[in-house]
């Protein structure tokens, strides 16, 4: 081997690699998942499914990449099962209608651009809905309740049974 062809090989990862795999990953639409090495041939770098994954641990702060769309070549999720990345990516997929199953997603399912006949004439997906965390009152409390069966409230019932 030569030294050029070496060179070649060991390449250091360039700016423009991990702005192409972020802009990649940034492109799955949601529902959809994707291998690591799809994720290089798509970004333009085939056979460098392993830079994939060292460059979805160096996200900047502050960019939305969908790094849980993302999974090993046979579907499943690449963190151990037991791990807290795990269940966050399973849950973040599970939230996007994404079947997982024993840590395994059907590709021929919900593989980016895997499914046409899905692709054209799904409907799209629902947005996720979130609920602010704040105290709810209940609507239908048992001092409601005593207010539209009595026409009175547990305050007034009190004061008429002195």
């Amino acid at each position: 081997m030569t030294a050029g062809a070496a060179k070649a090989i060991a390449a250091p990862v360039g700016d423009e690699a991990a702005a192409a795999i972020w802009a990649t990953i940034q492109r799955i639409p949601r529902g959809n998942v994707c291998s690591y090495g799809e994720i290089a041939t798509r970004a333009g770098l085939p056979g460098r499914a392993r830079l994939v994954g060292k460059v979805l641990g160096q996200v900047p702060d502050g960019m939305a990449v969908p790094w849980f769309r993302v999974l090993r070549s046979d579907g499943r999720i690449a963190f151990p099962p037991q791990s807290k990345a795990y269940r966050e990516q399973r849950a973040r997929l599970l939230e996007e209608g994404v079947r997982v199953e024993r840590g395994k997603v059907k590709l021929q399912d919900f593989g980016w651009g895997r499914n046409l006949d899905r692709d054209i004439w799904a409907p799209p997906p629902e947005p996720v809905r979130t609920v602010a965390k704040t105290a709810k009152k209940r609507v239908d409390a048992p001092a409601d309740r005593a207010a539209k069966t009595t026409g009175t409230t547990p305050a007034k019932s009190a004061r008429a049974r002195r």
